[in-house]
This record gives structure tokens, sequence and C-alpha cells, in this order.
């Protein structure tokens, strides 16, 4: 590709609102994984008997255990999340944009 092309693509307002709409996306997502790592790190601050307690009355495994199993298994989802969006919506502005940028 040349500058011309380049240049089109930078100016276009398709190309504009891409940007805009990933980036917000992505940070509402990083807001959101953000918002769950502080509340389990606070609740191991402030809270350590919840995620201490015994699942059940015979069981050695204890509420943390799902709970940080939970964390991470969020980032995945969310992950998960923005594959899809990104492989739908984002993919087809962007061939929106080269395809009217190639014109």
């Amino acid at each position: 590709m040349n500058d011309s092309i380049y240049l089109s693509i930078q100016n276009s307002p398709r190309f504009k609102e891409l940007v805009q709409k990933r980036e917000k996306f992505a940070w509402i997502l990083s807001a959101i994984m953000l918002g769950l790592y502080s509340a389990f790190i606070l609740l191991i601050a402030y809270g350590p008997q919840i995620l201490g307690a015994k699942i059940s009355a015979g069981s050695s495994i204890t509420w943390g255990i799902p709970m940080g199993i939970g964390l991470i298994l969020s980032a995945f989802v969310l992950t998960g999340i923005y594959v899809k969006r990104a492989n739908g919506e984002f993919d087809d502005l962007n061939r929106a944009i080269l395809k009217e940028a190639q014109q």
C-alpha cells in the first residue's frame, strides 16, 4: 500500500469509529476485570473468614478455591467476549475500511 491509501484510511470516519469502539470496549472489559480482581483482593484483606470457610461441614475445600477459580475463568470469558466481537463487528468494519480505501 502506498502513503495515499494510509492517509485515506487514517482520515476515514469508519476508521475513527472502529478505533473509538475498540478502545471503549477494551476499557469496559478491563474495568470489569479490574473490579473483579479488586473485589477478590479486598475480600482477602477484609473478609478472610469468608474465603476460609469450608464449603460444607465434611469438606476440606474452602470458598476461596472456587472464588479464585471463578476469577481466573472470568478472564477467559472476558477474553472470549472480546475475540467474538473482534472477529465479528470489528473485522467487518476493518474490511469495509480497506475496501473503501482501495477504491
